[in-house]
């Protein structure tokens, strides 16, 4: 199974010169979902971590079916004023503008290992911006993996140090 195939290209949006890879086809599709968690959990079978972070909103999707297969917590990674809790925040640079990303300041004991998980890695600033939340709150980031990389805005470049798995790459 191509999971490639079940990608869905937007073009323009959110604003024009984007392609937005939408990840609703496989979503919907049965084994095309389970797949794609299965190749993400392999990805990281060697990897020593206790919990797992993921920004809303497709984040959210993909990390929690991970730590619910891998027996692992859990932690949400919202936008600003969506936390019920007292927070700490990033501050990063998408590819079309600006944003916030806010964590509970209990969210990760200190020394604990953390798998940073989301559905596209484009700029890297979102996936920087997690592993600084992750480190203010006294966490060490064990590694980050992507359904999807776009290769072509080297994303990598803000990532040194940090070892970075995706499966499908643009």
């Amino acid at each position: 199974m191509d999971l490639r195939s079940y990608i869905r290209d937007i073009p323009d949006f959110p604003k024009e010169g984007i392609i937005f890879r939408d990840i609703t086809p496989l979503l919907k599709d049965r084994e095309a979902f389970s797949k794609a968690i299965d190749e993400l959990c392999a990805l990281v079978k060697d990897t020593d971590f206790d919990l797992i972070i993921a920004p809303e909103a497709r984040g959210f999707i993909l990390g929690s079916a991970m730590a619910y297969k891998l027996g692992k917590g859990f932690v949400p990674v919202r936008k600003p004023g969506k936390l019920p809790y007292k927070t700490v925040y990033e501050e990063f640079e998408l590819e079309y503008g600006k944003d916030q990303l806010h964590i509970h300041v209990d969210a990760v004991e200190k020394g604990q290992n953390v798998l940073i998980v989301d559905d596209v890695l484009a700029t890297g600033g979102t996936a920087s911006a997690l592993a600084r939340l992750v480190e203010k709150v006294g966490g060490k980031v064990a590694a980050m993996v992507f359904l999807i990389e776009l290769t072509f805005l080297n994303p990598r470049e803000k990532l040194n140090g940090y070892r970075v798995e995706s499966l499908i790459k643009y």
